[in-house]
């Protein structure tokens, strides 16, 4: 997410070190190179162009004390500049109205649908009984779809296939919703390749009749100045309450997020990282700035962690570490609650420091393939007891796992490793600095 623009600001700062100070000169050289990295992450030149006099008003002058840089200063300036840019505050759902009628629009193949059923799972494990309902009668299939990813979530759908008009079919949906005590009703609507009035009328309609408490658009990111655009006109036609950024995680130059609350003065609410229906998240303008600037997120790091980690688990889990009873099913465990985080890149990158490391390293959902592979060739006994793992039960799980024992040995030594840390943290000494296990 990002990677791009991260590593252009950072070749930007770059320009600032061995000053001892913030001069007009090099405020103008890093200034221009900022420029420079916004327009090539799909940012408007307008919009580039303001944001960098902002920036370049507030460090003329700049005071830098003596235990900040003058890089520093300036990341801190762009930082700032860079929340506003991305609309200020977290701006949260609008869930008044019995029920709360939430009504999805988009093009086409912006993730629509996919996104009415991650949002109700969202609105699911926050405590509501949400209701979602097919009003697109127009693709094949989408009535289809909406129910898999209700059933797949665990949500109600309200669909009538022989129903033509998604205003008759939203209105039954909320008598249903009421009936059934459903406090929030999602709206998928019907897309189209590309604007065209019958879509806007439609819409429209919906709009007028359902009177909803938010309108969310939904617009893939991956598509640059032209999501921004389609957001302009569908913003003139229906005046959304909120935008949802799709395909965050695609290999996109990042100025969509954050040209799109310039243009439409209208904040981003969602944004969606990926197929699996918990890779959504709300939009926080303050930490998307800080992981642009590699500065990482650690709070939304550890807010997925506390979303995904059973409590009791966790605390039978720390209780076997201060024993230093910690074995390869709980080690197994773990790496299963890792993979419910998400993507394994986007997390690491939420990490402070992380980020710029791991940039060119590939790492992928099947990183822990391999390793799992090796601890369920294992009998119980061996995962309970790793002391006991002799050459021929290493060629026996080698053989199971289709790895090698070289593969085996390498695991069993991180893993020793890491049991060593784990020791030492508990006895109070500390991590010795060196290579964490299991990270390549």
């Amino acid at each position: 997410m990002f990677e791009n623009l991260s590593s252009r600001l950072d070749k930007a700062f770059q320009t600032l070190k061995g000053h001892s100070t913030l001069t007009e000169l090099n405020i103008a050289e890093t200034v221009k190179e900022i420029r420079r990295a916004l327009v090539d992450a799909d940012v408007s030149y307008k919009i580039a162009k303001d944001f960098t006099g902002k920036v370049k008003d507030k460090a003329i002058g700049g005071d830098v004390l003596t235990s900040v840089s003058p890089g520093q200063l300036m990341t801190k300036i762009v930082n700032d500049e860079l929340v506003e840019l991305l609309g200020g505050e977290t701006q949260p759902l609008n869930l008044s109205g019995t029920p709360t009628v939430i009504l999805i629009a988009g093009l086409q193949g912006s993730g629509k649908t996919t996104f009415s059923g991650k949002l109700a799972m969202h609105l699911k494990s926050k405590g509501r009984n949400p209701l979602l309902v097919a009003c697109d009668v127009y693709r094949p299939a989408a009535i289809n779809q909406i129910k898999v990813l209700g059933e797949q979530v665990g949500v109600n759908v309200f669909a009538n296939e022989k129903n033509k008009n998604p205003v008759s079919i939203a209105q039954d949906a909320i008598k249903h919703a009421k009936a059934h005590n459903h406090n929030v009703v999602i709206v998928d609507t019907a897309g189209r390749l590309s604007i065209d009035e019958a879509m806007m009328t439609e819409i429209g309609n919906l709009k007028t009749e359902l009177k909803p408490q938010e309108i969310l658009f939904v617009v893939d990111s991956m598509t640059g100045q032209d999501a921004v655009n389609t957001a302009k006109a569908f913003n003139d036609k229906l005046d959304f309450s909120g935008v949802v950024l799709t395909k965050l995680d695609g290999d996109t130059r990042g100025g969509a997020a954050i040209s799109i609350k310039s243009v439409v003065n209208k904040p981003i609410k969602f944004v969606s990282t990926g197929e699996k229906m918990d890779a959504l998240d709300v939009f926080h303008p303050d930490r998307m700035a800080s992981r642009i600037l590699g500065m990482g997120d650690i709070v939304s790091f550890v807010e997925r962690a506390q979303d995904t980690f059973d409590k009791d688990e966790a605390a039978a889990l720390q209780k076997k570490m201060r024993k230093n009873q910690f074995d390869f099913d709980d080690f197994l465990k773990q790496l299963n609650q890792i993979k419910k985080m998400g993507n394994i890149k986007d997390l690491m990158g939420m990490i402070p420091g992380v980020g710029k490391a791991i940039k060119d390293v590939d790492i992928d959902d099947d990183s822990f393939k391999g390793i799992e592979a090796i601890i369920k060739s294992m009998t119980s006994n061996e995962r309970q007891n790793p002391h006991i793992l002799d050459g021929s039960r290493k060629q026996r799980i080698a053989k199971g796992s289709g790895t090698s024992t070289t593969e085996v040995n390498k695991l069993i030594k991180q893993f020793d490793e890491m049991k060593k840390m784990m020791k030492s943290m508990n006895s109070g000494k500390g991590m010795k600095p060196g290579k964490m296990p299991f990270i390549r």
